[in-house]
């Protein structure tokens, strides 16, 4: 399936290609990601949740989703905006999530998911922020699991789990893989593995 923008509109060659993107997903990739998170949770440990732009915007919304329906004790630098800045300012940009982490004490218990378009690269330094993250977590123990775009770069190289959002279309692959990203945890929230309960919405009969 293709779009073809002589004969669709912006808006259905749009959805036409999310629904091609849903069909390449690596579903194995994704189950392996919520036995994992599975893991974490029967072992008590946490999940540490990060993301830059919309990465981050994304990291305190699955924060919420993480414990409240699935019951993972979850956490986000970029809730606390006064630590965040003030680590900024003293540390810097490239080191302020993993101090976070180093501070939040983390352990092979937990488990750290990046939100990132493109995984990061250490060679050219980019999201250098998200690289010594990933390296803090491979330091300590820690389970890595990432859902990113593009070639998966720093983050799926050192991973556990990753899930790559195809790049069918390099005219939108931020706009698509943020919005996978999105189904992505929502999925994982919903997987039998990981909820105990249905939520608010899906228990009303």
């Amino acid at each position: 399936m293709s779009s073809d923008p002589e004969n669709n509109s912006f808006s259905a060659n749009f959805l036409i290609q999310a629904v091609e993107i849903a069909r390449q997903i690596d579903r194995d990739a994704i189950e392996l990601t919520a036995a994992i998170l599975a893991g974490i949770k029967g072992a008590g440990g946490r999940l540490f949740i990060v993301g830059s732009g919309g990465g981050a915007a994304h990291a305190s919304h699955a924060v919420n989703d993480f414990r409240k329906i699935v019951g993972i004790e979850s956490y986000t630098p970029t809730d606390n905006v006064a630590e965040l800045t003030a680590r900024i300012n003293d540390d810097g940009w490239d080191t302020s999530y993993s101090n976070w982490l180093a501070g939040s004490k983390m352990n092979s218990d937990d488990g750290l998911l990046v939100f990132s378009v493109g995984g990061g690269n250490q060679e050219h330094g980019v999201s250098i922020n998200l690289v010594n993250c990933v390296n803090h977590a491979q330091q300590v123990g820690a389970k890595v699991l990432g859902v990113v775009g593009r070639d998966g770069g720093y983050t799926l190289k050192n991973s556990d789990a990753c899930v790559i959002i195809p790049p069918l279309y390099e005219s939108a692959i931020t706009a698509h893989t943020e919005a996978f990203q999105a189904i992505i945890w929502h999925l994982l929230v919903s997987h039998p593995l990981l909820q105990p309960d249905a939520p608010k919405w899906e228990s009303i009969s």
